[in-house]
């Protein structure tokens, strides 16, 4: 007999429920090899159909010792926010749904939710209440479509159509970087055929030097894009955005805003005065699985010229029933990469709503105040060397040297107590804590403390010190 969709559907419900209540105490990562997982997922194609509900059984099962509990509030590592409630039911309802969010004609509700999230964003974040919006995988592919649509308006404002004539023969288009850009930055323009930027020099926290982009910008008047960030990677400074802004408008130049997961700062009065200035760029790239709490995938991309926008991404076929602007319906592919994706906006719709303005000001300004308190603690272990001002959600901190700081991490990410990643500031190795999840709370930030003062001391055991296994029964309160 054929499993009923209801049957195999409320099984993933049951088993989808049974982890989420198991995060709060099972390991953060995972311990168990690529090869052990190989062996588990690794099976023959069958010859014949199998029934859904055993395929989603053995699945889950199988699956189950390689995944890392990024869903919990133990889980400090990459700016990763867990799954709202509401939005995790909204995206399930969107897998279910099944809507082609590529036009109005294939799903009048997805196209719709996007209009009303728009609205919401822009006047949650303070940028121009005409500002366009499109929805992609994350902030590397918000990065694309932004430098698209500056690229457009630079090259268009030039006599230059690169739609039509491509960029061999264009003007050259000059886009200037802080020395302290994400990664994703450099690869958006290098997909787009723009090439290295130039590189302009940033202080000890990160932020860009103005006063050095206004002298590269001095004198120079062809098409130029000047990317900005608003929350550095790993100490969660913001370039000085007034002063970005304003060195950019005599020179014509595109400002676009990398504001991954700290662009949210906007939505909390305790932490605007940060993003001061951002509503003055051209264009605005976020996360909302990072802070926002949405599963993934869901990057966002803003931008204060629709025209530019619209006309960097649109595409046309006899086939499809588009509409043509002038109607007010809204055609998704105009805005995005994608000709056919997921209706990702339902997610974001859920959690915006859940939240509230209140809610979502609550959640930046709770996960701020956490990051405080780790860092003010932190500091007062032996050898630590608190590295950042710790303006945001990020802390960065080392001890006496690299070997040192790195046998820590290793420590603390093998104990299973909590999970955060190394990284390198200024050619010394450190280590950064995030603190993003809407789950984190004291419990959380106790326990993390009390793993770093236990791996400081020197506990290699794989299963963590007595006093680690305490810590984690007392936080054993599972999803929140």
């Amino acid at each position: 007999m054929v499993d009923s969709a209801r049957t195999v559907i409320e099984q993933a419900a049951a088993l989808a429920a049974a982890y989420l209540e198991s995060v709060g105490s099972r390991p953060v990562f995972p311990n168990v090899t690529a090869e052990q997982l190989r062996v588990a997922l690794g099976r023959p194609m069958p010859d014949a159909p199998l029934a859904p509900a055993e395929v989603v059984r053995d699945l889950a099962a199988a699956a189950d010792p390689g995944l890392v509990g990024s869903a919990g509030g133990r889980y400090f590592g990459f700016v990763i926010g867990g799954g709202l409630p509401a939005a995790l039911a909204a995206d399930w309802l969107t897998s279910a749904w099944d809507q082609n969010a590529g036009l109005y004609v294939a799903g009048p509700a997805a196209s719709v939710v996007e209009e009303v999230v728009r609205e919401w964003l822009v006047d949650l974040l303070g940028l121009p209440a005409d500002a366009s919006v499109g929805f992609v995988t994350g902030t590397q592919m918000a990065h694309v479509t932004g430098f698209a649509a500056a690229r457009f308006h630079v090259l268009d404002a030039a006599g230059w159509d690169v739609g039509r004539n491509g960029l061999q023969g264009a003007p050259r288009v000059r886009v200037l970087v802080g020395e302290k850009r994400h990664v994703t930055v450099d690869r958006a323009l290098r997909l787009l055929g723009l090439g290295a930027p130039t590189v302009v020099g940033a202080d000890g926290q990160g932020r860009m030097r103005s006063d050095a982009l206004a002298a590269q910008l001095a004198g120079h008047d062809g098409p130029t894009i000047v990317c900005a960030q608003a929350g550095e990677v790993n100490t969660g400074a913001f370039d000085p955005l007034e002063e970005i802004a304003e060195a950019c408008r005599p020179a014509g130049a595109w400002l676009h805003v990398d504001g991954a997961f700290g662009l949210w700062a906007a939505a909390a009065p305790a932490y605007r005065q940060l993003a001061a200035g951002a509503e003055r760029a051209d264009s605005w790239t976020t996360d909302a699985h990072k802070w926002l709490n949405v599963p993934y995938d869901s990057g966002i991309v803003l931008c204060a010229h629709p025209r530019s926008h619209r006309a960097a991404m649109t595409v046309h076929a006899e086939y499809l029933v588009q509409t043509d602007g002038a109607q007010p319906v809204r055609d998704q592919l105009d805005w995005v990469p994608e000709f056919s994706r997921r209706a990702r906006g339902f997610a974001v719709y859920a959690a915006l709503r859940s939240l509230g303005r209140s809610g979502v000001a609550e959640l930046v300004e709770r996960c701020c105040r956490h990051a405080r308190s780790f860092a003010d603690r932190i500091a007062t272990q032996p050898g630590v060397e608190l590295l950042n001002e710790v303006v945001l959600n990020q802390v960065l901190f080392r001890y006496e040297d690299d070997a040192r700081t790195d046998a820590v991490v290793e420590r603390v990410q093998r104990s299973g107590r909590v999970w955060l990643s190394g990284t390198s500031w200024d050619g010394r190795r450190a280590i950064r804590v995030s603190v993003s999840n809407w789950q984190t709370g004291d419990e959380e930030i106790d326990l993390a403390l009390e793993t770093f003062r236990a791996a400081a001391a020197g506990d290699t055991r794989s299963g963590g010190s007595s006093t680690l296994d305490e810590a984690l029964a007392r936080n054993r309160h599972g999803a929140r």
